[in-house]
């Protein structure tokens, strides 16, 4: 039986060598091969500073610690989205406040934002959600001055919005280089600014709260000095292993994209012939990075629900699974602050009935034939 998965990391002996030699080099940890793939991932992105984390999670969470947010603060995140995206604000003893999405383009529907918004609002995390970025423009217009723009752009690394760079889109940009992502380094996340007191500021909360980081310290004239500690910060440093692996990706990402992007119009071709699914839609101006192709089933005429297509592929052999949650359904959050039950009418569809199919680059043209195929037939 064929084997389609929903995602496969391309990684090849380039990789690997990056790798080796860092493993001879002795310098395992944060590091020269960090600052190269920060720098590069800085020029690729258009934005001033860029710092390595150990996941997207750990840089979203940065951001709001760089930022000041704590307990009593309020930080607005849609609805629709993985629930790392909520979780940080809760870690930090703030209020997630969720805003419902667009049907259209599963990202934040930046109509509800004015409605959202009160004195203790502190941010608003936008979601650059399976590689399409939001409407910057419409929520830059809803979002009063001085009320940072977070994007999670855990699936937008390359992806743009009228020609500027995710990352670069609003005051902080958080990156992710999980093996589904388009580019990957294992576990890994990136946080860009251009804002140079915050960059200081993720850069000493990211190492302990040292007041020099280690790379500094030991090729300065008293290695074997202590750094001080003003703030208790974290351990969120990415290994020079991994951004060994993650130059050699980033130099390979326009590349990436450009093939995923080919699969996605043959998708879109194909699945033009069945009436119960709906392709994804990119505005005129977007740059989309295709982490993911991500359907919508429509409830009124698909012959199944979402869970029994999704097994009926299974047994052919295709990985397809859901887009992602609406986190006002989930246990953790339900019921809390604003997550009141058929509040977000859009969210919840989109939890029910999105799709993702397999999109990765190691996929042929073949197999999404043979994808489109198997869903003819259900």
């Amino acid at each position: 039986m064929r084997n389609i998965p929903i995602a496969v990391p391309c990684i090849g002996q380039e990789e690997v060598e990056a790798v080796r030699e860092v493993l001879m080099s002795g310098w395992l940890t944060q590091g020269p091969r960090v600052k190269a793939f920060e720098r590069a991932f800085a020029v690729r992105h258009r934005v001033e500073h860029a710092l390595a984390t150990t996941s997207c999670t750990t840089a979203l969470h940065l951001a709001l610690a760089s930022l000041g947010i704590g307990p009593g603060d309020e930080v607005v995140v849609p609805a629709f989205t993985w629930i790392a995206t909520a979780n940080v604000v809760t870690h930090l003893g703030a209020t997630p406040v969720f805003a419902d999405v667009c049907r259209d383009t599963y990202n934040i529907d930046a109509a509800q934002l004015s409605g959202l918004i009160t004195p203790r609002t502190k941010a608003v995390i936008v979601v650059h959600l399976f590689g399409l970025c939001a409407d910057m423009e419409a929520v830059r217009k809803a979002v009063p001055p001085g009320i940072p723009i977070i994007e999670d752009a855990a699936c937008a690394a390359g992806a743009s919005y009228h020609g500027v760079p995710a990352g670069a889109l609003g005051t902080i940009g958080c990156f992710s280089f999980h093996p589904r992502k388009s580019i990957t380094c294992g576990e890994g996340g990136m946080l860009t600014t251009n804002d140079a007191a915050i960059a200081a500021r993720a850069e000493i909360l990211r190492n302990h709260g040292a007041s020099i980081p280690e790379e500094v310290r030991h090729a300065g004239l008293r290695p074997w000095e202590m750094p001080d500690f003003d703030v208790a910060g974290y351990n969120y440093r990415m290994t020079d292993m991994q951004a060994a692996v993650g130059l050699v990706q980033l130099g390979r990402l326009d590349g990436f994209i450009a093939e995923r992007q080919k699969l996605a119009a043959l998708y879109d071709k194909l699945l033009a012939q069945i009436e119960w699914i709906r392709p994804p839609k990119v505005p005129t101006g977007y740059g989309h990075a295709w982490q993911a192709y991500v359907t919508l089933i429509d409830k009124d005429k698909s012959p199944l629900d979402q869970n029994s297509v999704l097994a009926r592929l299974a047994e052919k052999g295709i990985g397809g699974r859901a887009g992602t949650h609406a986190v006002t359904r989930l246990g953790a959050y339900r019921g809390r602050s604003n997550a009141i039950q058929g509040g977000f009418p859009v969210a919840d569809e989109l939890d029910a009935w999105t799709m993702a199919l397999p999109l990765h680059n190691k996929m042929t043209e073949s197999d999404v034939e043979y994808v489109v195929e198997v869903l003819k037939g259900l």
